[in-house]
Parts: structure tokens; sequence; C-alpha cells
């Protein structure tokens, strides 16, 4: 007999379980990218050099971008053993000209997601472009929508066609062992001054 009604299991599952309480958080929002996100990405993107990593844990993304030929500056808010330590929150435009010739890529912290993509948009140059890994579930939101795609939708939005994980704390094997990833995650590219509609592809 199917389970018509579902079960706590099936709905962790659908939301997403590493969401369903604070407790659950790793510290400092710290999921780490399967690589793959990058390969994926660079099959229908070709971004600007460098890149600024901006939130790069353990250098996940960074390593992959800089093992295809990108100059990758990268920073986090905290010491994981790779990049500098500083917050991009608190970056402020007379201290960041040198990005006005790059583009921004990263996965953010879920929190703060829209804030790091309206400061991303602020510092980057004009017809730069700004690479965001999110869920699917980041459309949703009357205060995303307010304050940020109804004044600066992304140029495109690339769905993942197959789960891409995101370990916590970088652990991707005792992910992997716990049963790999149920969330649905895509690439939203913002261009800086593009004026248009969204564009939905799948990688």
């Amino acid at each position: 007999m199917k389970d018509w009604n579902g079960n706590k299991n099936s709905v962790y599952k659908t939301l997403g379980a590493s969401n369903h309480t604070n407790k659950e958080r790793a510290e400092n929002d710290f999921y780490a990218t399967d690589p793959i996100a990058v390969d994926k990405l660079l099959m229908v993107e070709k971004p600007s050099s460098p890149i600024w990593e901006c939130a790069c844990g353990e250098g996940h993304l960074a390593d992959r971008l800089y093992e295809k030929g990108f100059k990758v500056y990268a920073s986090d808010i905290v010491n994981r053993g790779y990049g500098i330590v500083q917050d991009f929150l608190q970056m402020k435009e007379d201290e960041t000209s040198w990005i006005k010739d790059c583009d921004i890529l990263t996965n953010p912290p879920y929190k703060y997601a829209k804030e790091f993509v309206l400061h991303a948009l602020d510092l980057v140059g004009n017809g730069h472009k700004v690479y965001m890994f999110l869920k699917l579930t980041f459309l949703e939101g009357k205060a995303r929508y307010k304050d940020l795609f109804s004044k600066s939708p992304p140029k495109v939005i690339y769905v993942f066609s197959e789960r891409v994980m995101c370990a916590k704390n970088g652990k991707f094997k005792e992910m992997m062992d716990g049963g790999g990833s149920a969330v649905a995650y895509a690439w939203f590219v913002w261009q800086k001054g593009w004026k248009g509609k969204t564009t939905i592809e799948w990688i």
C-alpha cells in the first residue's frame, strides 16, 4: 500500500533535512559544495577572470575554478585553512575597487543569501556577473521579491537535472553514507546592468 499521507521522514527529505531545525545547522552555515557544480556551470557560462569566491569554506569551488584556469581570490568569514579571513558583507566599495573587473561566484550562507546577492551586485562592475549556488526555494518569499527579484532579477537560472551535494561541515563521505542529497539546487546568475526577463535552463 502506498503512503498517500506521507510521513515525517519524507517531509524532511522534501524540504531538505538540513533545514528543518536551527539546531541542525552547521556553525556559520558551512555547507561545502561538490565541485561538480562548477563543471556543470562552465558548460554553459564563461565567467570573467579573476573570480572572487567570497564564502570559500575549504576551497571546494575555488580549487576547481583554479584547476580550470581561472585566477581566484578566495575569502571567508572563518579561517578554515583556505583563503583569507574577511567578512564579505562588511567590505566597502572603496576597499574593493579591484572587484570592478571581476565576477563573484559562491555558495553563500543561506541565512544571508539575499544580502550576499545585493552586496555582490553593488560591488561588481557594470556588465560583470554574480553567480550564486542556491536552493530553488530561494525563488520564494515576499522579502526576496520586494528587495531583490522585483528590482534585480537574475538573467538566467540553471537548474540542476541531477542532485548536487552540499555537505555539512564539508563531510561528503558522511553525507553519502546517509543517502546523499534530496535538495534541489540551481546556479542563479545576475549580470550588473542587465534588464529583461529571467530565463530558466537545465544543466
